[in-house]
């Protein structure tokens, strides 16, 4: 969906939600980018999250409009793969040069980074300016 890729190509936050051990819901605020039809994370694999991807990989990631916030994308899907190594290090940067305009600091790694590609099965964009596309 053109617009889910213009909101993940963009300086936009994603609100990420996963399944915890218990069955019950987390989410967190994340970088976002999009590459060859996936959206693409960016996390380190001690974090809870990458946990709960690799024990249940259904995901939903919703990316909102900075500078609009009645305009957002909802993807509903599954982690359908991960990097590790140089190429996830490097994207951190990528996103960090998108994001705050400068390297990612590299003390604030505290494990490997893993990029975790997402696969959509459903698609959602409200623009609640103009009504919603499935």
């Amino acid at each position: 969906m053109p617009e889910t890729r213009e909101l993940a190509g963009g300086k936009n936050f994603a609100a990420v939600t996963t399944v915890l051990p218990s069955g019950r819901l987390q989410t967190q605020l994340v970088w976002v980018d999009v590459a060859d039809g996936k959206i693409l994370l960016n996390t380190e694999t001690h974090r809870r999250k990458y946990r709960n991807v690799r024990r249940d990989p259904r995901i939903t990631v919703v990316i909102r409009d900075e500078q609009d916030p009645y305009r957002y994308a909802e993807i509903r899907g599954h982690v359908s793969d991960t990097v590790t190594g140089d190429r996830a290090r490097a994207q951190i940067d990528e996103l960090a040069h998108k994001y705050i305009e400068g390297p990612y600091p590299p003390d604030a790694i505290k494990s490997e980074r893993v990029i975790v590609l997402v696969t959509a099965e459903r698609q959602t964009f409200i623009d609640q300016n103009a009504g919603v596309a499935d």
